[in-house]
């Protein structure tokens, strides 16, 4: 057994109805004045002024940035970090997905130690602690309350930059799955599987080691054995309870075993043509799947076991089995099928292959990859 470590330094509360303890866990990281970073889309659904309403319950004042988009950029990083010195916020609440996340972590990193996030791009380019940050997801599908990396779209190169670092990690993580039951099909569809791919990329990574593999088998059957139950029915309690905590545990996997492919290859994509993350990962999975199936050792079946309707692989089992169990699982959940449904162009494929080499993910992926064999898998999921 190869060498390994790890740390879980972080207090994470899961639990229906477990936001209701946001005041007492301000308190404890001493901030009496959060931006609370979000988006349009749930201040419509009532969450943002849900989430406000506690905190300023609690008599700690409250000022929210709610201009997050999906593939956040630069210029929303620094319009949020403007408005944290403006209101002389001393910590900060992401609310959201994971580009809520993202701008929060580029935030604490801005305003303790200021510049540009395109200045910390890459691997422990952070001085030192960042501000504290409380994350609560409202999506199972990112991992980002418990993931060291924040990714940011620059536009100036339609590039999606990555700053990875353990002291971006939020001090504290509200898992509350009443907030993931109000989403839409679609973005439970393809979060899910976004959460899914975490748990399997990280499992098949070289980097993966037996700590980061039990955290992905949790991840594979609470997520494998409920995501069409939560797609069909988000008020399903014990499904939202179970893709909540699967999600979690995704995160936990990767952010100690790293991805592969399927990552590297989405960041481009959704640079360049403004794709969702988790819905660029979906339709790539099978195509990477089938690469990667040469490399295989043992592994597929165990994830074919968790994700299979069937209960369980017959005796012959077959790598491309899983491969068409992810296909049916798209299909099922409504993910458009190939790059081109969602608007993906051939001329830009050489330039996003050069762009997905640049990912640290790609030296985790169980098999080894070269440019060409990015451009051969683009125009296959094409």
């Amino acid at each position: 057994m190869k060498d390994y470590s790890f740390k879980i330094p972080q207090n994470i509360e899961f639990g229906m109805g477990s936001l209701k303890k946001l005041p007492d866990i301000l308190d404890k990281s001493q901030s009496d004045s959060v931006l609370l970073v979000s988006d349009r889309g749930l201040e419509q659904l009532g969450v943002v002024k849900k989430v406000q309403d506690i905190i300023e319950a609690g008599e700690i004042k409250c000022t929210a940035y709610l201009d997050v988009i999906p593939n956040p950029t630069v210029d929303v990083v620094n319009a949020a970090a403007a408005l944290y010195k403006e209101c002389k916020a001393t910590g900060i609440v992401a609310l959201g997905g994971g580009s809520s996340m993202d701008v929060a972590k580029a935030v604490g990193v801005l305003v303790n130690y200021g510049g540009n996030i395109t200045e910390y791009e890459g691997f422990d380019t952070v001085p030192g602690p960042i501000v504290p940050i409380i994350a609560i997801p409202t999506t199972a599908g990112t991992g980002s309350e418990v993931t060291a990396s924040s990714v940011i779209t620059d536009e100036a190169r339609n590039y999606k930059l990555s700053v990875i670092s353990y002291e971006l990690l939020p001090k504290y993580a509200v898992l509350d799955p009443e907030l993931i039951m109000t989403a839409p099909a679609s973005i439970a569809a393809s979060c899910g599987v976004d959460a899914l791919i975490h748990a399997m990329e990280a499992y098949i990574s070289t980097k993966a080691s037996p700590f980061s593999d039990a955290m992905a088998e949790k991840a594979m059957e609470l997520i494998g054995h409920n995501i069409r139950k939560f797609v069909a029915n988000r008020q399903d309690e014990d499904a939202a309870c179970a893709m909540m905590a699967g999600c979690n545990f995704a995160g936990i996997a990767f952010a100690w075993a790293k991805l592969g492919n399927v990552h590297a290859m989405s960041h481009p994509v959704s640079a360049y043509f403004h794709i969702a993350h988790g819905v660029a990962n979906s339709i790539l999975l099978p195509t990477v799947l089938e690469f990667n199936a040469l490399a295989d050792n043992g592994r597929y079946e165990v994830m074919y076991n968790y994700i299979s309707e069937g209960g369980g692989a017959a005796d012959s089992f077959r790598p491309e089995m899983l491969v068409d169990e992810i296909i049916k699982l798209n299909a099922d959940l409504g993910i458009p099928k190939t790059l081109s449904d969602v608007g993906v162009k051939e001329e830009l494929i050489p330039v996003m292959a050069e762009d997905a080499m640049k990912s640290g993910n790609i030296l985790a992926n169980p098999r080894q990859t070269n440019v060409k064999d990015i451009i051969e898998l683009y125009k296959k999921a094409l």
